[in-house]
């Protein structure tokens, strides 16, 4: 505790100097990667995770409990002097209970927000950003209307829940309206309808912002999705600068608007035209900002971590042009055998693949196990290091 600097005269915020202990609601892959850059940097973690020796678990104490027990939320504000969270399914309750009794700069407010998707959406819109058109759906009447406004395709979502293309659906005739609406409604009674957006790009874009409002953007990523999850991510993005510019500015417009701080990943549409759709956001680190791990002179990681604890942002420079390939439950062995493996073959590329894997203990088709930053002279050399492998023609 000693390590903690309260009432700054300049900012009137906490400062948490190294030392200090970082608590992480949430024990996955971003935990473990988030406590590993601290780690390096003298911060001490504890992770509060229902899973036995989670991911982030395996390198830092963890408190095994559910999200949702406020015997064990407690236990975890004891042992730390500020606490985050590492993906948004944690327990709103909770969070708010230990943003009174404990230090957790990210609040719960943005926490609530972000995980409802009409919440969210709102959001966006009174931060003067641009989103798909939208309409809340109730029961499949308002579905039907709502279909006739926006015009089809479109796309249904659950208002909550929904990750990796999981939790929506595309209609393309009005004959899927009523099977869209009966698979979703199941699971959840909140439902969004959006306005399909015809997009030559899917983009992302990570900002950070510390208490005392210092605000940075990393460079801006190019994302492809195969069945809904994250593939590649390619920086430089292939895409005007004057897109990418506006893209960093919305996203930092974005932070400043919902009070953020830590870390906010903005993921938006470009159209044909080159304009922007911000499509949804996560205040956490994200999978589409590991290429910064190697490739930028500050890991998205190392930023979220000097951002909540109020120290100066980092330099976001990018080092190396890089693609950032996600490692599968598919993909898992060949991926393994390969790293033990000379990659001669391969060598003609250039390409310097960086491995990171989760420690997850149950490989599943379509589970993130891990992921690769291949750092590159031209992103199409990397690119062209991917198919070669042919470890991805796996899906």
């Amino acid at each position: 505790m000693s390590n903690v600097q309260r009432n700054d005269p300049l900012t009137q915020i906490n400062t948490l100097l190294p030392g200090s202990t970082i608590g992480i609601l949430g024990g996955g892959q971003l935990g473990r990667m988030m406590s590993l850059a601290g780690t390096a940097m003298g911060y001490r973690f504890i992770t509060l995770d229902p899973t036995p020796e989670s991911p982030c678990g395996q390198v830092t104490p963890q408190i095994e409990a559910a999200y949702s027990d406020e015997d064990a939320a407690r236990k975890l504000a004891a042992k730390s002097d500020v606490i985050t969270y590492e993906f948004e399914n944690v327990d709103a309750g909770v969070a708010a209970l230990l943003e009174r009794e404990s230090y957790v700069p990210q609040g719960s407010s943005l926490l609530y927000t972000t995980q409802h998707r009409l919440r969210e959406k709102r959001a966006i819109e009174a931060a003067g950003v641009p989103v798909a058109p939208y309409r809340e759906i109730t029961d499949l009447q308002s579905l039907t209307k709502a279909a006739e406004e926006l015009g089809l395709p479109c796309v249904l979502k659950t208002a909550t829940g929904g990750y990796d293309g999981k939790g929506q659906a595309v209609i393309r005739t009005a004959d899927e309206l009523e099977t869209a609406y009966r698979e979703l409604a199941t699971s959840v009674r909140e439902l969004v309808l959006e306005k399909y957006i015809a997009f030559q790009a899917e983009i992302s874009v990570i900002a950070a912002r510390s208490p005392k409002g210092e605000i940075k953007s990393f460079p801006v990523s190019e994302n492809v999705h195969v069945n809904g999850i994250l593939h590649l991510s390619i920086v430089p993005a292939r895409i005007e600068e004057s897109i990418q510019r506006e893209a960093r500015k919305l996203a930092e417009k974005l932070a400043e608007s919902l009070g953020l701080s830590g870390l906010l990943a903005v993921e938006m549409f470009v159209t044909e035209d080159g304009r922007l759709y911000v499509n949804e956001v996560a205040p956490r680190p994200h999978n589409s900002g590991h290429y910064t791990m190697e490739a930028c002179a500050t890991s998205q990681f190392e930023q979220h971590i000097r951002a909540i604890c109020n120290l100066p942002l980092g330099d976001t420079t990018l080092l190396s042009p890089v693609v950032m390939v996600n490692v599968l439950g598919q993909h898992l062995d060949e991926v393994v055998k390969r790293a033990g493996a000379p990659d001669d073959a391969l060598n003609e590329f250039g390409v310097v693949p960086k491995l990171h894997l989760y420690g997850k203990n149950e490989s599943k088709t379509g589970r993130k196990m891990g992921h690769i930053n291949l750092l590159c002279k031209d992103v199409q050399h990397a690119l062209d290091w991917v198919e070669q492998t042919q470890i991805w023609r796996q899906g």
